[in-house]
């Protein structure tokens, strides 16, 4: 690991957010409480959920569409974007806006053309922000994240939506003891095994949210080429891309999909590919795999006990490839335009 005398700007920007965001994630959950219930009243009424974001707004809702599904509710994730050029109705139907600023190009466009409706609900970072005063919103603990690619935000945006699954009766004492304790996994096997990759795609079934969130930060900190495929889309094709300089990153929970994750895991070994399990299955580690065990855990538990381990990966995968990682050369933090 890089000394902090020469370790970038950017990633010890990251530092200062990840060491903080479990208590601002604790904190959040306990002070939105009332305004999840708000949320949650309108979502019993439509019984339709409509979860719109970008980037790493867009991962925290693919990670818990599954989760409001299981509360019985027609729940689904689609970019700010895609809704814009393509709208599905929001007429009956409780819509979710995730912007951990507040105010990314494509939340001021929506609102421009659709003026929100009375089931529209925020979901920030920023309490000033546009979005917070566009509609009533779920505001994180904290404030705005400065750093460049997405942790505190990602983890405080998950405690957020623990707040509406409590609502709807969602157990949130495992989560909360995740929180509290976080998982003390060695990364260092998962690095040695990435060595010489030059390419990584991660995927899962039912934990695919968190599967392309790691994605995207391991794309914008290390420059490399690294997507997100959901484990069934990864059997129809893209397989044949699989080699000894692909990295393979899949996420297994104690769920009903484990089994499929473990037989990716396999036949992905079965290619040459180098495969890093983050497990939280309790099942035993797959041969030839590099397994990241964690305590047996399904949902947001299984979510944020991986989430920390998996940030730092990324982390210490980007930075010992690229010298300034963590300081965005085409990016901003907040993307104002289209």
């Amino acid at each position: 690991m890089t000394s902090i005398g020469n370790r970038p700007a950017g990633l010890q920007a990251i530092d200062r957010e990840m060491a903080r965001q479990s208590a601002d994630a604790i904190a959040s959950f306990e002070d939105n409480a009332e305004q999840a219930k708000t949320v949650v009243a309108s979502i019993r009424r439509t019984g339709r959920l409509l979860l719109l974001g970008m980037g790493g707004s867009h991962a925290v809702n693919r990670a818990v569409e599954p989760l409001y599904r299981g509360h019985g509710i027609e729940a689904i994730a689609v970019t700010l974007s895609e809704q814009l050029g393509m709208p599905l109705p929001i007429e009956e139907r409780t819509v979710l806006i995730t912007s951990q600023s507040g105010e990314s190009a494509e939340v001021l466009r929506w609102f421009a053309e659709t003026g929100g409706t009375g089931d529209t609900f925020g979901l920030t970072l920023e309490g000033t922000s546009f979005l917070a005063r566009s509609a009533p919103s779920l505001v994180g603990a904290g404030g705005s994240e400065l750093a460049f690619a997405a942790t505190r935000s990602l983890t405080v945006s998950f405690a957020l939506h623990l707040a509406i699954l409590a609502a709807l009766g969602t157990d949130p004492a495992p989560v909360l003891a995740t929180l509290k304790a976080p998982a003390e996994v060695d990364i260092e096997p998962a690095l040695s095994a990435f060595g010489d990759v030059s390419v990584v795609v991660t995927s899962g079934r039912r934990l695919q949210g968190l599967a392309e969130a790691l994605a995207l930060g391991l794309t914008e900190l290390s420059r490399r080429p690294c997507f997100s495929l959901e484990g069934g889309q990864l059997r129809h094709g893209p397989m044949e891309m699989l080699g000894a300089e692909v990295g393979v990153v899949l996420f297994r929970g104690q769920d009903a999909t484990l089994d499929l994750v473990t037989a990716m895991a396999v036949s992905a070994v079965e290619t040459g590919a180098l495969v890093v399990v983050f497990d939280c299955s309790g099942k035993p580690p797959v041969e030839g795999a590099t397994t990241l065990s964690f305590a047996p855990a399904d949902g947001l538990a299984a979510i944020l006990a991986m989430l920390p381990v998996a940030q730092r990966f990324m982390i210490a995968f980007a930075a010992a490839r690229v010298e300034n990682a963590g300081t965005p050369v085409r990016s901003t933090k907040i993307t104002r335009s289209e």
